[in-house]
């Protein structure tokens, strides 16, 4: 059975989506067998990463949840289409056993899981099922911020929980109330990865210090950069720029995954 990874943040705007999509796609090129889940129903958006849209992407995560069709049918096969995208990052993805769950980003659907909610335990129950029918080595979850009960549910199965936190009064305060749950919630492994740092910043100064408050690994310190910016979630930024320091350092992530197999 493969393993569950969920990327979370206390707050939005941390870059969450972003590290999931390239953490899931580092994976995939070393040739593990990758599912991504967007389970951010309320605001989806990592399916844009991969330069999908409502039209392209087939079946969501939101039909699968009023029983309309199968977990399986929602999956979208990144690597059966990456060939054909003129991405220089996205494209080395052809090939790969990469899938996508996506959730729908129609007005509409957004609005009626607001108004209706969904049922936790069925989407639980539905990722079990992708790791077993599509095999996977790791199931990559693109959590909602912040801590209601999907979160709670997704953090509680999860083999691996890398909490996502910037250098920022805020943050530290949110993710130290996460930090305690999740070791209340006994997750095997929990990493904590500072994104956004300043370049003024000592890195591995402020990896220690982050460790030494939290009692908690520190995964990589990532700096802040405009050319993520000016990517502007157009491509998988550490495939396109692998000398890149933040793609360095997403792949020490990548890498600590890994050696958790």
């Amino acid at each position: 059975m493969g393993k569950i990874i969920s990327i979370h943040s206390f707050r939005g705007g941390t870059g969450k989506s972003n590290s999931t999509a390239n953490l899931a796609s580092l994976v995939a090129l070393k040739g593990k067998r990758v599912g991504i889940v967007d389970t951010d129903i309320q605001s989806p958006g990592i399916h844009v990463l991969f330069g999908l849209d409502e039209k392209s992407m087939g079946h969501t995560l939101n039909e699968y949840l009023r029983g309309e069709v199968s977990i399986e049918q929602v999956a979208f096969n990144i690597g059966e289409h990456a060939g054909d995208v003129d991405m220089e990052g996205r494209r080395k993805l052809a090939g790969k056993a990469l899938y996508l769950f996506p959730s729908s980003i129609k007005g509409t659907e957004i609005s009626r899981i607001l108004k209706d909610g969904y049922d936790a335990n069925k989407l639980n129950e539905g990722m079990q099922d992708m790791m077993k029918a599509l095999n996977l080595d790791y199931l990559f979850i693109d959590t909602h911020p912040g801590l209601n009960e999907e979160t709670l549910l997704s953090i509680s199965i999860s083999d691996i929980l890398i909490l996502i936190m910037r250098p920022d009064n805020q943050d530290f305060q949110g993710t130290a109330v996460t930090v305690d749950i999740a070791k209340l919630l006994l997750v095997d492994h929990l990493y904590l990865l500072v994104n956004k740092a300043l370049s003024r910043y000592d890195l591995n100064h402020l990896k220690a210090e982050i460790e030494g408050v939290f009692d908690t690994s520190v995964a990589a310190v990532l700096p802040l950069t405009e050319d993520m910016v000016e990517n502007a979630s157009g491509d998988i930024f550490s495939l396109a720029f692998p000398n890149h320091p933040w793609s360095k350092g997403m792949m020490q992530v990548a890498d600590t995954i890994l050696s958790i197999g």
